[in-house]
């Protein structure tokens, strides 16, 4: 029914796992991520919503990236953890009802906002990265991952997402608290600017910018999260 009233038949036909069989990494809606599990892949903390089959979750173990990412992860807090689904069957994640995106890189690299990435497949190579100064000025950090190779990876934002192109005569300046993602090969630069203060964003980090150069795309999405504070508000 359109005003959305169902017999109890209607709403369990409506919302039934679809099961597509699409590959690893298949949407249930734009808010659900079915993975069709036979083996292992990486997920967001806290991400899983219900499971079938015979699946292990194990957190990332705090060494098992070396003595730099022990000290992100001290930095960066619980948003840079990760969990490792293992064994056969169906996955489903999901992250505050945000909109998710799979993409397929293709020997590819970029790099996701840690609060912006869901999963991804366990033969991308990942390294967690701090952004330069973001410590000393901020409470909560900014972190992203970088991933590299081939393989299937799923994102979230609120609403659709917009990519904006990187040019060298047309850098991009972003609000970090609406910043998705962009290519691997961009290196954003934090800047502060009290004039901005009051125009750029809504958030009580609202001075603080990423400015990208050089060639290439970044990826913003039309809502703030707030997920960071500015240690001087």
């Amino acid at each position: 029914m359109s005003d959305g009233r169902y017999t109890l038949d209607a709403f369990l036909e409506k919302t039934r796992d679809r099961d597509l069989h699409q590959g690893l990494f298949e949407l249930e809606s734009d808010r659900m991520l079915d993975i069709n599990l036979n083996g292992e892949v990486w997920i967001k903390l806290g991400a899983m919503v219900a499971y079938t089959g015979q699946v292990k979750f194990e957190r990332e173990g705090i060494l098992s990236r070396g003595i730099g990412n022990l000290l992100k992860k001290a930095v960066s807090g619980e948003g840079t953890s990760l969990t490792k689904a293992t064994g056969n069957g169906s996955v489903f994640c999901a992250d505050s009802g945000k909109k998710i995106t799979i993409l397929q890189l293709e020997n590819n690299a970029i790099c996701v906002n840690g609060n912006d990435l869901l999963a991804f497949e366990m033969s991308l190579k990942y390294d967690i990265k701090m952004m330069r100064r973001m410590t000393s000025m901020l409470a909560g950090g900014l972190f992203n991952i970088r991933l590299e190779g081939t393989g299937m990876v799923a994102i979230t934002s609120h609403y659709d997402p917009m990519t904006l192109p990187v040019t060298p005569a047309q850098p991009v300046t972003t609000d970090p608290n609406a910043t998705v993602l962009w290519s691997g090969n961009l290196e954003p630069e934090l800047k502060t600017d009290v004039q901005f203060k009051t125009f750029f964003g809504r958030g009580s980090g609202e001075s603080v910018q990423l400015q990208f150069r050089g060639n290439g795309f970044v990826v913003v999405q039309p809502y703030e999260e707030v997920y960071f504070q500015h240690g001087g508000s």
